[in-house]
């Protein structure tokens, strides 16, 4: 196929901007929040709007029940003999605080500057709207598509989809297919178009050091007995030497070398350490000793203290040795790393470097593995047409180091190749607030959607 987008779906699209933005602005003005309780109304609303706006593009559509918030499907399988593609996003959102913080009213999208602003602007409603722009943009131009096409918008992303396992092992049959499409990502820069080939798995830890049966006065007993908090901290600085690695036996366990092609992709990629750190308010990067920070953000595995309390901690002193501590832990993982291997590895260690005098408790959750596409993969060789056709440049391939639940979802139980086709900006400050997308972004993205139809149905 070409790498140049049909002319008529590109005169359509370009023709229909101010359209789609009021589209968006449309959805974005349902406060869709899947955490907060208050607002479940507004989440079943916002996935009925869905489905309305599937049906009137021509797809049949309907609510789908979870045990939690429900799921938004549409399908179309009117190309015998092509590929069937799901397309996934979610329309639920992050919570809006602090509301102070923003310029404009979140759930009021507004335009100014090429941008526009609100909760779920990106993440991930305008990048599902890309979607529906270049579904409509096939039928209205050709009165068909080139692929069958199986769209399932979720709305419990951001609150770590508990259901939607549950939900794909339900309907595995109806949701058969051969690709999975997922625009909920970003790319490396605003004029480096990208394609995301790999995502880093993710596990949780709580880790509980118990010491005294209460808190004691630390003049009496300071001295003989063993401070919980102490000992918690004794045993997160076990967790790593002081080159940055992490030294849990089999930890690196499935961890892959990067090839030499790899390696000089990042090195191409326009990265100025001194800079990225001054603009995250630290004086330097950390981590492992020898690799580029690229590799280290998205190809190498992490274990991080994201929490740790105990003791007093209101205003004034309280000279006490607190009877216990706690700290939450978590891995990103990469390559093949295998959860379930990590999270007993991890527990089994804090506890043996645990020092004498205290007991200590480890309960593990989240079981969410790593997952990459080759790019030499015939989808993603089609995705990279596709985003040279929306973007006029060849993209780079890049990797990320957060985590997406659902795609780890399809990999494991559908076992389905993925293209991860986000245009997102690292700017975006998607989950803070003033939550943002730059319209060329969005309307080079619809393109690039629409482009990838075709694309995908030639493979």
């Amino acid at each position: 196929m070409s790498k140049t987008i049909d002319k008529d779906l590109q005169s359509y699209c370009d023709s229909n901007h101010n359209r789609y933005v009021n589209e968006l602005q449309e959805l974005v003005a349902i406060p869709s929040i899947s955490a907060d309780p208050k607002y479940a109304a507004d989440v079943r609303r916002c996935a009925q709007e869905f489905v309305a706006r599937m049906g009137a593009l021509g797809l049949t559509s309907e609510v789908l029940e979870t045990d939690g918030h429900p799921i938004a499907y549409g399908e179309w399988l009117g190309a015998p003999g092509k590929p069937t593609i799901i397309v996934y996003g979610h329309y639920d959102v992050q919570p809006v605080d602090p509301l102070e913080l923003w310029t404009s009213p979140p759930f009021e999208a507004t335009v100014r500057d090429g941008k526009i602003f609100g909760r779920g602007t990106v993440d991930d409603k305008g990048q599902v709207l890309m979607h529906f722009a270049a579904i409509e943009a096939h039928f209205a131009t050709r009165g068909t598509l080139p692929v069958n096409l199986k769209v399932v918008i979720e709305g419990e992303e951001e609150i770590g989809s508990p259901n939607f396992e549950a939900f794909l092992a339900k309907y595995a049959e109806r949701l058969r297919c051969d690709l999975a499409v997922i625009s909920d990502t970003a790319v490396f820069a605003e004029d480096v178009p990208s394609l995301t080939t790999s995502l880093r798995g993710l596990v949780h830890w709580e880790v509980r050091v118990d010491g005294p049966s209460g808190d004691l006065h630390s003049g009496y007993y300071g001295g003989v007995v063993r401070n919980p908090i102490e000992a918690l901290c004794e045993m997160i600085a076990e967790l790593k030497d002081s080159a940055g690695r992490v030294l849990v036996p089999g930890f690196y366990d499935g961890v892959l070398e990067l090839t030499n092609d790899e390696r000089s992709d990042l090195q191409a990629l326009r990265f100025d350490e001194a800079q990225e750190a001054k603009a995250l308010g630290v004086s330097q990067f950390a981590g492992e000793s020898g690799r580029l920070p690229l590799e280290r953000m998205w190809f190498r595995p992490t274990l991080e203290c994201n929490g740790i309390w105990g003791g007093y901690q209101g205003p004034g002193a309280k000279t006490i040795i607190p009877s216990y501590a706690k700290a939450k832990l978590s891995a990103r993982l990469v390559g093949k790393q295998d959860p379930t291997t990590v999270k007993t590895a991890v527990g089994k260690y804090l506890k043996s470097v645990a020092p004498a005098g205290v007991s200590v408790t480890v309960e593990s959750n989240s079981d969410v593995r790593a997952v990459s596409t080759s790019r030499d993969h015939p989808a993603v060789k089609a995705a990279a047409r596709a985003m040279e056709g929306g973007f006029g440049r060849a993209p780079v391939f890049i990797g990320t180091g957060g985590t997406i639940g659902p795609v780890s979802s399809f990999d494991r139980i559908l076992n389905l190749p993925q293209v991860l086709i986000g245009v997102g900006l690292p700017d975006d400050a998607i989950h803070a607030p003033n939550e943002k997308f730059t319209l060329s972004q969005f309307f080079g993205g619809i393109k690039a959607i629409a482009h990838l139809y075709d694309e995908l149905a030639e493979i």
